[in-house]
Order: structure tokens, then C-alpha cells, then sequence
């Protein structure tokens, strides 16, 4: 048999059959990012169903912060411009049902500390926090990673990383970042033996005032109160 049929066939040690795509490059960019997503999105959807409630919060504390670092990623590269000048059909979505579904499961297993305050523009002078939920910011974010993911596994990669990336600046990069301090702030309170504040009544279809509107509205919640269900350990 000769060289080039052993190739044409694929034979064991001549590589993969001629035409056969190569297989991905781990080191690649955007399968790094890919990937990261995916992880994302898997993670968060699993830890939505409720079966490990008592790991919920760092499981997501975690996903959030390496999400972000891919984001950052996408943040600090060159901009990237799609082949096409309008978007290609992605066909039909059910991305709203699945963002409700989601949002509704992450409000059931965070319900006693969804709701946190938040200052939309840091660089926004005097510009009063307001009241947000972090299962709404996660389902968000999902959605838009749903979007570009899409894309990629239809072999439109930079479609997919141009959409990644414009969505970062645009929403899903600020929204994973308020979420991210919020859960980084409920470990914080546990492993410090720290009380939470609960913002009592308080609702994402309220604005929040001054500090002194905030302390008003604020009562009492102990740390242990939400340690074992949401997986928080108290400091010794």
C-alpha cells in the first residue's frame, strides 16, 4: 500500500483522513474563552436545580470570578469586527423561557439573600445605589452567553467571540461583576462572623435612597441563619 492511500484512508500514525478538520487547539483563544463559557453556563444551570444547596454559594462565587477573567480577557483584546455586517439567523430561540426557568430556580435557592444594593456607574457622581437580584443578574448573563455560544458551535467563531466581547462591555461584564461583590460579600459576612443586613422589604422595582434611607429599611439577619443552607461556614 503506498503512502497516499494510507493517508487518503486514515491509517493509524498518518494523522487524520485528508479534508477531516483539525481538532480544536487547546491554546487557542477562542476556545479558551468557549470553553469558559460552557463551563459557566453548565455550572450555574446545575447549581440552579437545588441538589447541592449546601455548596450553591461557592460554587457560584467561583464560576463567577473565572467567568470574569475571561472577560477581562475579551475586555483587553483588540476589537474584534465580525465577517458579516448584519448577524446570521441563528433560528428558532427558547432563550427567554430558559432565562425564566433559570431566574425562577436561583430566586427559589437564594431567597434569603437575593436581593442586594448596587451603584450601576461608579463613576456616575452621586448617583444612589439601587435594589437588584442576583438570580436575575446570573439568568442575564446566561442569556447573553447562550447567544454567542450559539454562534461558535455553528462554526461562526468570530461572530461568536465578537458577540462575547460586545456583550461584556455592554451588559453581561458589569452585571457578573455586581453579582460577583454580592456573593463575595455574603462569604465575606460568614467566614468573618459578621451579621448580614437584610434590606427588608426592599425590591428590584424600588430605588434605594441615601446611606441613612438604607439603615432605615435595614434589619437584622445573623450569619448562621443562612451559613448551612447556602453553604457558608462560619469563621472560628
Amino acid at each position: 500500500m503506498s503512502d497516499a492511500t494510507q493517508v487518503k484512508n486514515g491509517a493509524p500514525g498518518r494523522g487524520p483522513a485528508a479534508g477531516a478538520p483539525a481538532p480544536p487547539d487547546p491554546a487557542d483563544f477562542a476556545v479558551q474563552i468557549a470553553d469558559q463559557v460552557e463551563s459557566f453556563i453548565l455550572t450555574v444551570t446545575e447549581v440552579a436545580k437545588g441538589d447541592e444547596p449546601d455548596s450553591a454559594i461557592p460554587y457560584l462565587l467561583l464560576e463567577v470570578s473565572q467567568l470574569l477573567l475571561a472577560g477581562g480577557r475579551l475586555g483587553a483584546h483588540e476589537d474584534i469586527v465580525p465577517d458579516e455586517r448584519y448577524e446570521p439567523d441563528l433560528g428558532p430561540e427558547q432563550a427567554v423561557e430558559e432565562a425564566d426557568e433559570l431566574r425562577e430556580r436561583l430566586a427559589a435557592l437564594l431567597d434569603p439573600v437575593d436581593v442586594y444594593s448596587e451603584v450601576f456607574d461608579p463613576y456616575e457622581p452621586r448617583k444612589a445605589p439601587v435594589a437588584c437580584r442576583i438570580s436575575d443578574d446570573l439568568a442575564d448573563v446566561v442569556t447573553d452567553l447562550r447567544h454567542g455560544l450559539a454562534h461558535y458551535r455553528a462554526g461562526r467563531t468570530v461572530e461568536a467571540l465578537w458577540w462575547w466581547q460586545f456583550s461584556y462591555f455592554s451588559n453581561w461584564g458589569s452585571t457578573a461583576s455586581a453579582s460577583l461583590r454580592a456573593l463575595q460579600s455574603l462569604v465575606a459576612h460568614v467566614r468573618l462572623d459578621q451579621p448580614l443586613q437584610e434590606l427588608d422589604g426592599l425590591d428590584t422595582d424600588q430605588d434605594l435612597g441615601e446611606e441613612d434611607e438604607l439603615a432605615e429599611e435595614a434589619g437584622k439577619v445573623m450569619a448562621e441563619e443562612i451559613a448551612g443552607p447556602l453553604g457558608l461556614r462560619q469563621g472560628r
